[in-house]
């Protein structure tokens, strides 16, 4: 696995998610809790959304229950907090693993490609160039809409994909 395109996932409902549909895309991957601190991470996601879209940013939000405990529900409940709650028109993902042998094979190739920046809590954020390696990586205290988030998101728009 080299690039995110070699991924799969599932939706929130349960749907095969093919990443390879998101070549040529800047790619945002954030897991995310429910029930957590930092939930209201939400609304600067969706912020990132609705300004960045259009120009080819998309956002995966990746429910897990690994930290904390602090997403415990099923996906009625996810919904419910991100859709409901923060007005998130984002994609999310099945709630998964991101941390340890079981986690999902994306968030293992990344911990390779980015060992000192792995998820040590909820709404870690992981930059995919359009040309899907890991452009960069934000831990938990550093909001969507701070501005060196921006500034990453900005130039890999920018970039050519590879």
């Amino acid at each position: 696995m080299t690039s995110l395109q070699d991924f799969s996932a599932t939706s929130i409902s349960g749907q095969p998610v093919d990443l390879a549909d998101f070549k040529g895309q800047v790619v945002l991957v954030v897991n995310t809790a429910s029930q957590c601190g930092y939930t209201p991470q939400f609304t600067g996601l969706q912020q990132l959304w609705a300004r960045y879209h259009d120009r080819g940013l998309m956002i995966i939000g990746v429910p897990s229950n690994d930290f904390g405990g602090q997403e415990p529900g099923g996906p009625a409940d996810i919904n419910k907090t991100a859709h409901d709650e923060y007005g998130v028109k984002f994609p999310l993902a099945a709630k998964t693993d991101v941390k340890g042998p079981s986690a999902h094979p994306f968030y293992r190739w990344a911990a390779l490609e980015k060992p000192g920046e792995t998820p040590r809590w909820n709404f870690h954020k992981y930059l995919i160039g359009r040309d899907g390696h890991l452009a960069a990586a934000f831990s938990t205290q550093i909001e969507p809409t701070n501005p060196r988030v921006i500034s990453a998101i900005e130039k890999e728009l920018l970039a050519r994909a590879g």
